[in-house]
């Protein structure tokens, strides 16, 4: 009985609590925000320039009665008591007010009518920021009428339209991406805000509260091919813009909860902690502004401060934040939280504590929607392989197994972009395949109904692998063109200062295959190679198999070999042409395998390249790198592409015997092969050479294998339970797998590894 009493007493002081008006401002500038900004303005000058650059926008806007930065208006109110701002506010808001309706025309003619829009969503939020500063210049009867009439124009159509019964009209699965989290969070700030003054929307914010969470666990849907929202990695599948628009929305509502509810639980969201890694994995530290991968609708000059920021205030004191957010100029986005805006003078942190470099992996595989990142350092103009082969619909483009290279501050190797969406442009060449770094067959991509439609089969990433100087990632976009394709396959292997990319693809007919190349910078063929140069950042496209390019433009005196064609294409700002480059494969066909090395330079005038020799065997081929002392055999397994259903695919190359899709052996030079302790192994079962087993597993795996200094480390991927062995001349010190210390498990030369998931 004392626990049903203590019960009821809780849920009466919780109601009681809900029933409390608020105390204005309370929801995001906050007079202890305010304070703490005043306190850090006496020893932070970059503070004191930026709160001089926000008084005098809020000057300009108290002359011209602007609607538009009613925030401006709202923080120098807070900051300096000083009425005019207030008197200004309440003037802008009687006036707005007057209004008949703040819908979009365009959006008003659909069927059943949007009453609300993005663009609503942010008049919302600035009426909640301006209502809750001047909330106390403001009379009874003024409150009474600004509320009502803000209700009628914003906060009934957002909240009405996204989450209230019985008018709500979208759905998750419909609309649940960045729009949701804009429209119904911003409306429900403004419904925070005037909740004084109507009791209703008390429970309304109640309501959305708990909602927000069901957007973050959303997993997507069959029957309209809806992705899953957020990766398990962290991270959204819409392009980091909307990702970091949608949540940034959804944040500022959260902290606005949090705010006028103290010491209530806000309950658990738990994406939120995983979503400093997705920002900082996706992004180019470089000289100069930081740049960020731009899969998809978005643009490399965007970043996510103002996530990051948000999520810093909500207790969540990542280190990676700090220098995530010290790397952001001012202005070099547009909707950017920047020190002389009024969230971002309040919400930056303080960073003369960020780290120089943050403490995360150089790797990381986003498997859900289809991204992977690869670099070298995480040091500024490092060089950054990213992997795109995911979902397509919305702002998730046609570019399966496409991939966008930064090399010394430059994305040498881009994507062609996106523009604004109205403009033919978008649909007819940014969305496709066609503006993207992929392989077409007969001149078609992914079919252009997946723009609206979304890709049934969707691509996929695996057995993402990093050793340092050695990292792996294999993409599969067969699904999304599986009208042309039954295999689609894209593995990228990134050895030392070369990157192999190899394209193995089978299709339904016979016809022509074409390799397309969006370059930034200076294009130069020099005979079977191509240079791509822009300023510092330099690397060599050089073509292996099928065939090398053609060695000058006499094209017909090479009939077998690559031809390359100019395209032009619209610039990404629409205000001219470039150029992308199509290699083409003059025999028709309807297997082949391309291999193509991507020469990193650690200087645009650099003579030392590898060299390479192309070799073919039985059933295989491959190459022989040579460079700076170091020799590296690289095979592929002809009989490892899916023509062999029971049977195994065991080759034997140079003595070696194995059924692995790509084996490579690294040894120096003059050293025998036999004697070799780094190897890589993809999709391989075993190794044997002179009647010894170097490696073995009854299943397929996919292992990198580095032995200096009496110990042994591993990279294994491939299955959930595995048993290995591997060759070693000697018992390891030490044995490291996957990053982690194991037990050295030694006899007669093998050494046994297990592992289950």
């Amino acid at each position: 009985m004392r626990q049903i009493v203590l019960c009821l007493i809780g849920l009466w002081l919780t109601s009681f609590g809900y029933a409390q008006k608020i105390k204005h401002p309370s929801l995001l500038y906050t007079p202890q925000r305010i304070q703490q900004v005043k306190q850090r303005m006496q020893s932070e000058p970059k503070l004191q320039e930026a709160w001089v650059s926000i008084q005098q926008t809020a000057d300009e806007a108290l002359n011209k009665k602007d609607f538009n930065k009613l925030d401006y208006l709202a923080l120098t109110y807070l900051m300096t008591n000083d009425r005019s701002y207030a008197n200004t506010i309440k003037e802008i808001l009687l006036k707005a007010i007057e209004a008949e309706t703040w819908g979009d025309t365009e959006m008003m003619a659909r069927i059943p009518v949007w009453r609300s829009h993005l663009g609503m969503a942010h008049k919302t939020f600035l009426c909640a920021m301006a209502y809750d500063a001047a909330y106390d210049v403001l009379s009874a009867s003024e409150r009474t009428k600004i509320a009502q009439g803000l209700k009628r124009l914003a906060v009934e159509p957002a909240l009405g339209d996204w989450l209230l019964e019985p008018t709500r009209i979208h759905a998750l699965n419909s609309m649940g991406h960045n729009w949701w989290t804009s429209c119904v969070c911003q409306g429900g700030l403004l419904a925070m805000s005037l909740q004084n003054e109507l009791p209703e929307a008390r429970e309304w914010v109640e309501q959305l509260h708990e909602a927000l969470p069901e957007w973050f666990d959303f997993a997507g849907d069959v029957l309209q091919q809806k992705a899953k929202s957020f990766d398990e990695a962290g991270g959204m599948y819409e392009s980091l813009n909307y990702a970091n628009f949608g949540i940034q929305e959804a944040l500022l509502f959260r902290i606005a909860w949090i705010n006028t509810h103290p010491g209530q639980d806000a309950g658990d969201i738990p994406q939120l902690a995983k979503l400093p890694n997705y920002f900082s994995q996706v992004c180019y530290p470089r000289t100069g502004i930081l740049h960020s991968l731009n899969f998809g609708d978005s643009h490399k000059n965007v970043a996510a401060e103002s996530s990051m920021m948000l999520l810093y205030t909500l207790g969540i004191k990542d280190p990676a934040i700090l220098w995530y957010i010290n790397q952001v100029e001012p202005g070099q986005h547009r909707d950017g939280f920047f020190l002389n805006r009024p969230l971002g003078f309040l919400y930056t942190p303080d960073l003369r504590k960020a780290p120089a470099i943050p403490n995360l992996p150089t790797s990381q595989l986003f498997a859900d929607f289809g991204w992977a990142t690869m670099r070298n350092s995480w040091e500024k103009d490092a060089t950054l392989l990213a992997v795109k082969s995911g979902h397509t619909w919305n702002h998730s483009h046609a570019d399966a197994n496409s991939f966008i290279l930064f090399h010394k501050g430059v994305d040498i190797i881009k994507d062609g972009g996106n523009c604004w969406y109205p403009n033919p442009n978008y649909r007819n060449y940014f969305f496709q395949s066609q503006a993207h770094n992929v392989v077409l067959f007969n001149g078609q991509g992914q079919s252009r109904e997946q723009q609206y439609s979304g890709s049934t089969l969707r691509g996929h990433l695996y057995h993402l692998m990093d050793a340092g100087n050695l990292k792996y990632v294999l993409a599969d976009g067969t699904g999304p063109m599986s009208d042309n394709f039954s295999r689609n396959f894209r593995h990228f292997l990134w050895m030392d200062n070369v990157i192999y990319m190899i394209d193995d693809l089978k299709t339904h007919k016979v016809g022509r295959f074409e390799w397309l190349w969006h370059t930034n910078g200076t294009y130069q063929k020099s005979g079977v190679d191509v240079n791509i140069t822009n300023d510092k950042s330099s690397v060599v496209i050089r073509p292996l198999y099928p065939r090398l390019l053609a060695k000058s433009n006499f094209v017909h005196d090479y009939p077998e070999d690559l031809y390359w064609e100019e395209v032009e294409a619209p610039t990404e700002d629409l205000k001219g042409t470039e150029t992308y480059y199509s290699f083409h494969l003059p025999a028709e066909v309807n297997r082949v395998k391309g291999l193509t090395a991507i020469i990193l330079k650690d200087t645009p005038d650099e003579k030392e390249l590898p060299k390479m020799e192309r070799r073919e065997g039985q059933d295989w081929i491959g190459l022989r790198i040579r460079h700076q002392g170091k020799v590296t055999d690289l095979y592929i397994n002809q009989l490892a592409d899916g023509r062999l259903m029971h049977s195994n695919s065991w080759i034997m190359p140079d003595g070696w015997m194995t059924d692995a899709y790509l084996f490579a052996v690294s040894y120096p030079e003059g050293t025998a092969a036999a004697d070799a302790k780094d190897f890589f192994i993809c999709y391989g079962s075993a190794l044997r050479r002179d009647k010894e087993s170097y490696f073995s597993s009854l299943s397929k795996l996919f292992v990198i294998r580095k032995e200096e200094d009496k110990k042994l480390n591993l990279w294994i991927e491939g299955q959930p339970k595995i048993n290995a062995s591997f060759k070693a001349a000697r018992k390891p010190v030490a044995l490291e797998v996957n990053g982690h210390g194991m037990p050295v498990v030694y006899k007669q030369s093998q050494l046994k590894v297990k592992l289950a998931d």
